[in-house]
C-alpha cells in the first residue's frame, strides 16, 4: 500500500478515485449497503427510491465501472452483486492514511508536551 505523493497518479490511484467518487453519492451508498446483504435485481434496488429504473441503472453503471458491483445472469434476470475487493482496496487506503495521521498527531502531542514542560525539542 502506498500513498501517492506529488502529481504522479497510478492506475491504483485512478481506481481508488473512482471508488470514492462513486461512494460520494448517497443513492449509490444505499445500493452498496443493500447489496452487502446479497444479490438484487435493478427493480429490487430501485424500490426504496423515488426515481426511474433508468436513473437507478445509471447509478449501478457508475458502481460497475469502478468495480464495486457486477451483474450476473440468472434465467431472465441480471442480478447485481457487490464486489468486495474494491471496498477492501478503499478500506486499506483509509487504514493506511489513518495510521500515518495518527503517528503524526502522536508526534505533535509529544512535541507540544515537551514545549509545555519547558524542554526544547
Amino acid at each position: 500500500m502506498h500513498l501517492t505523493v506529488g502529481m504522479t497518479a497510478t492506475l491504483d490511484d485512478e481506481r481508488l478515485d473512482a471508488v470514492f467518487a462513486a461512494l460520494a453519492d448517497r443513492t449509490r451508498r444505499g445500493i452498496v449497503a443493500r447489496l452487502s446483504e446479497g444479490e438484487a435485481t435493478v427493480n429490487e434496488l430501485a424500490a426504496p427510491y423515488a426515481m426511474s429504473l433508468q436513473a437507478v441503472s445509471q447509478h449501478i453503471g457508475v458502481l460497475e465501472r469502478c468495480g464495486l458491483v457486477s451483474r450476473g445472469r440468472h434465467r431472465q434476470t441480471r442480478p447485481c452483486r457487490l464486489e468486495p475487493q474494491a471496498l477492501e482496496t478503499a478500506l486499506s487506503w483509509l487504514e493506511e492514511s489513518r495510521r500515518v495521521w495518527a503517528d503524526r498527531v502522536d508526534r505533535l502531542e509529544a512535541h507540544l508536551a515537551r514545549l509545555q514542560n519547558g524542554r526544547q525539542p
